[in-house]
């Protein structure tokens, strides 16, 4: 099997495609919420049940993007060429995102439903592309590795550049309205996500010819039903995003109400978390030399569970320093499991060939990313529940009772899923020990054929 070696600059470009998806993600994940309620005016179930619905349509388009990748091939490969075509699209979809007419409430309700579907179509068009290319740019697995490096540095970078300079542009440049504040920090930052993908399409290539799975979806669905380790991580995965996105989207809601600082400050504190989160990544990679990935899979989400409690009863409202301390060593808790996991995925995938004699790939990783896209809408549409029954009123001074609740949307209750997801991982088995018996065993070989080495302009 032929390998080629990436260039630096190819994988700065493999990671700049990352950036940029990853300006609508940090958008969506970090303040979506908080612009709708707050900004733009809509009522907080309004909210949770417009991120839902964005889920279901998720559920088509999804799939249908990657049999589009499959079905298409051009001049530029299968999954290139949509950085090109898509880049324009999806920046403006960006920008819409963040336009917010002076409608009816009824007609502002229609326009973010409409907006915010076109930018989850544009996410997916740009997205299940991107990653998917990684298995085209090399057949060489360490430069894989090497260059998903890149990826998520790159991508947790382009976290806390957004969650930290969009407030303080739209600050800067709103004077005073805060709406129009918000629409010009976000259209310039997706120029900058054009700009990057844009990029990324002219300095990487693809090299090695993709095998479409021939089977049939349903033979395909139904093997993967038979692994019963990619159900659990699909578990996991549900769990952990839905910890995730509550704790992320009401993080701007708890440092403006529950500590009573400003925007800036809830961009200060969310990103300190981001932070956290990079040196998380790079402790990760240097325990698991030494001790279980799996067990610190399982023991650092019930850590944060313990956390979660700390910090609830430990942070009264207005005590700005030991929730900074708190929510950044949560955060650098949160994240151990990171690089872990989407090692775990492929040898799942692994496991189900040893287990029932085919291979299942494309669909097994598709299905994580739905998981992912599902505990996000699930963490949006019960936070939008959860600010209506506390009975959070936007930009106003709340009640004791809403402070509550706010704290514990960030604390105890997505502390409760990473928990639940701890113990669900008991279940998970395929540790380095498991997984290199099977090799030894002969009981993984690839089906498809070997991968050829293709140039492409």
């Amino acid at each position: 099997m032929k390998t080629e070696k990436l260039s630096v600059v190819e994988k700065v470009g493999f990671g700049a495609g990352d950036m940029s998806v990853n300006v609508m993600i940090a958008a969506m994940f970090y303040f979506m919420q908080y612009f709708y309620t707050d900004i733009f005016g809509l009522k907080p179930a309004h909210v949770g049940t417009l991120f839902l619905a964005a889920r279901f349509l998720d559920a088509l388009s999804d799939p249908l993007m990657g049999m589009l990748t499959d079905k298409f091939k051009s001049r530029w490969g299968r999954f290139r060429q949509y950085f090109l075509y898509l880049s324009i699209p999806y920046g403006f979809a960006v920008f819409l995102l963040f336009t917010t007419p002076d409608f009816s409430y009824n007609a502002k309700l229609v326009w973010a439903y409409v907006t915010y579907l076109f930018a989850t179509l544009m996410f997916t068009g740009v997205a299940i592309p991107y990653i998917s290319y990684i298995g085209v740019l090399t057949s060489d697995p360490q430069e894989r590795l090497s260059a998903n490096g890149y990826r998520m540095f790159f991508a947790k970078i382009a976290n806390v550049v957004i969650v930290a300079s969009v407030p303080a542009l739209a600050a800067m440049w709103g004077d005073g309205n805060a709406a129009k504040g918000y629409q010009l920090a976000m259209g310039f930052m997706s120029l900058i996500g054009v700009g990057l993908l844009l990029f990324c399409f002219s300095t990487t290539r693809e090299r090695v010819e993709h095998v479409v799975d021939k089977k049939p979806l349903g033979e395909q669905l139904k093997l993967l039903l038979q692994n019963d380790q990619w159900l659990v991580l699909a578990a996991c995965c549900m769990l952990g995003t839905l910890g995730y996105a509550m704790r992320g989207g009401v993080a701007f809601y708890y440092t403006i109400y529950y500590l009573g600082g400003s925007e800036s400050m809830a961009a200060t504190f969310t990103s300190a978390g981001i932070a956290a989160s990079i040196a998380s990544m790079v402790a990760s990679t240097w325990i698991t030399k030494r001790y279980c990935k799996v067990k610190l899979f399982r023991y650092s989400q019930i850590l944060v569970g313990v956390l979660s409690l700390l910090m609830y009863f430990a942070v009264s409202p207005g005590d700005i320093a030991l929730a900074f301390v708190l929510y950044v060593i949560l955060s650098f808790v949160v994240d151990l499991h990171a690089p872990i996991f989407w090692s775990a995925i492929a040898e799942a995938v692994d496991y189900g060939q040893a287990k029932t004699g085919k291979r299942v790939s494309g669909l097994a990783f598709g299905g994580i990313s739905f998981c992912q896209k599902a505990g996000a809408g699930l963490a949006g549409f019960i936070t939008g529940l959860l600010l209506t029954f506390f009975g959070y009123q936007a930009g106003e001074q709340q009640t004791e009772f809403a402070l509550t609740g706010i704290a514990l949307m960030l604390t105890i209750i997505p502390g409760a899923f990473h928990t639940l997801l701890g113990f669900v991982l008991y279940k998970y088995k395929i540790t380095d020990r498991f997984y290199n018996e099977m090799v030894e065993r002969g009981e993984i070989e690839s089906e498809a054929p070997e991968y050829t080495i293709e140039e492409t302009t």
